[in-house]
């Protein structure tokens, strides 16, 4: 069965480890400025019988510098946060703020409907709807008793011939 939250983590274990990775590298001093060079936004997965939401929080980051594709059971949604720009006189003591660029993919069940996918973005999130397709309902195959029909068991000859 599909874990919808087996991606999350797999991005999030990876994400941290690349993260403490570059922070060992850099020291502890300069902890802050090594988690401002991975940058990730956070994202939610949750479903509802009839649809898989995803949602990303992308503070800074306007809605025309988000692509989203859908494709193989990937979604993927990727873009740039870019750092403010200091005004003239001004100097920055300390940012922990993330920017750069980020790509985020989740997969997805075979069961939805790819051409109905949407998504909008209001107060710093991104929500992606994903429709389920209706459920196929398996089909159940009652076994009978006796031989297979005629035309199998007779070497597609009818009964008789």
């Amino acid at each position: 069965m599909w874990d919808l939250f087996e991606d999350l983590r797999a991005v999030q274990d990876e994400v941290m480890r690349a993260g403490w990775g570059r922070a060992r590298r850099h020291g502890p001093q300069n902890l802050a400025d090594a988690g401002a060079m991975a940058w990730a936004p956070a994202i939610e997965i949750s479903e509802r019988k009839d649809v898989d939401m995803v949602s990303a929080e992308l503070p800074g980051v306007s809605a025309d510098e988000v692509e989203i594709t859908f494709g193989d059971g990937l979604l993927t949604i990727q873009g740039e946060r870019r750092a403010a720009r200091a005004a003239a006189g001004e100097r920055v003591h300390r940012s922990e703020h993330g920017y750069g660029a980020f790509r985020r993919s989740i997969t997805l069940p075979g069961h939805i409907q790819a051409e109905k996918i949407e998504a909008t973005a209001q107060d710093c999130v991104l929500r992606v709807l994903v429709p389920k397709a209706p459920d196929a309902q398996a089909k159940r195959i009652p076994v009978r008793v006796g031989q297979l029909g005629a035309a199998v068991t007779s070497g597609g000859k009818a009964n008789g011939s």
